[in-house]
């Protein structure tokens, strides 16, 4: 008898657990899906405040916020090399696909127009006028939309014809969606293509991104003084996209303008060259061992980030895919 009543105990007591458990999840999904509309109106402080409000809760986000991280102090590149990291190969990224599709455009350009003068006899003034047409729209897109225009065609090329190129830009914006939010910063949106920035944003100056409510960060820097828990947020968000691509392919090819954004803000706050030298350092390390440490997470986030899904279910895919041990 002992042994049969101690079982059904322990079930029943396991069936109370579970329907807490899914019940707790279900109000979770309801609050993300809250958080979902706000950031779609606009709403970013509501948002932010929902979420808040889930932090640390039982059943709510064990996440955010809750990333473990390094003691901050002057790491050395040998302590950089110690763990895997070449700091060359991740801060200095050269976009290699884009720069080949626009090699091989301005290549099938200029053989286009040798064809046509060979076919269609185009005489000196008429190819003069071609190529001054040329300038000048590429004029135009530079000064106007920022190179915009260009940006788009190449972007649109690379992700039609190339997988890696596309596969690489959404692990990407997935690392500096992980960071973000492991750091306690909610991302807005994201988009994962110039087309996509486009379509959803109406500018060309916009290009395939993540964005963050951030208002916290931008009125401290309104006031010209930054405190550290900031700028180490602000710092490894930045990083974690070069940072991801670097331990997935050992190097990185996009990112460039998220180091120079990181570079101009530690010298618009009076940084020393060695002193940003180790801000970045720190960063580095700090965000690839957490990259490391959530490699599941940051696969899972990938996937769902492919397939367009929203910010509140890209941060439920993350909480759902992070142990209690690995916070």
């Amino acid at each position: 008898m002992y042994p049969v009543l101690c079982y059904g105990g322990w079930t029943q007591c396991s069936l109370d657990a579970r329907a807490i458990s899914s019940e707790l999840g279900v109000q979770r999904s309801r609050v993300l899906e809250k958080v979902d509309r706000q950031l779609a109106d606009g709403n970013d402080r509501i948002a932010l405040s929902l979420l808040k409000d889930l932090q640390g809760k039982p059943g709510g986000l064990r996440c955010f916020g809750a990333a473990r991280q390094i003691p901050q102090r002057l790491y050395t590149l040998d302590e950089l090399k110690l763990n895997g990291i070449d700091a060359s190969s991740l801060l200095s990224p050269m976009d290699l696909t884009l720069g080949s599709i626009e090699r091989n455009l301005q290549t099938a350009v200029t053989l286009g127009g040798l064809s046509a003068w060979y076919v269609f006899r185009f005489n000196q003034v008429q190819i003069l006028v071609f190529v001054v047409g040329l300038l000048f729209l590429w004029s135009v897109d530079l000064i106007s939309f920022g190179g915009g225009v260009g940006c788009l065609v190449l972007d649109t090329i690379g992700h039609t014809l190339s997988r890696k190129y596309h596969n690489r830009v959404v692990q990407h914006e997935a690392g500096h969606f992980l960071i973000a939010y492991l750091l306690g910063v909610l991302p807005r949106g994201y988009t994962l293509s110039s087309l996509e920035a486009l379509r959803k944003e109406g500018s060309l100056n916009i290009q395939a991104g993540t964005s963050f409510v951030d208002f916290e960060f931008l009125d401290e820097v309104s006031t010209g003084k930054v405190s550290a828990k900031m700028l180490n947020k602000f710092s490894c968000i930045a990083l974690a996209g070069v940072a991801t691509e670097y331990l997935l392919f050992g190097y990185s090819e996009g990112g460039l303008a998220d180091i120079n954004k990181l570079d101009n803000l530690l010298k618009s706050l009076g940084f020393t060259q060695k002193k940003a030298d180790s801000q970045v350092r720190w960063a580095v390390l700090n965000t690839i061992l957490i990259l490391r440490r959530h490699e599941e997470a940051r696969s899972k986030l990938a996937e769902a980030m492919s397939l367009g899904k929203s910010v509140g279910y890209c941060i439920e895919t993350v909480e759902n895919a992070i142990d209690d041990d690995d916070i």
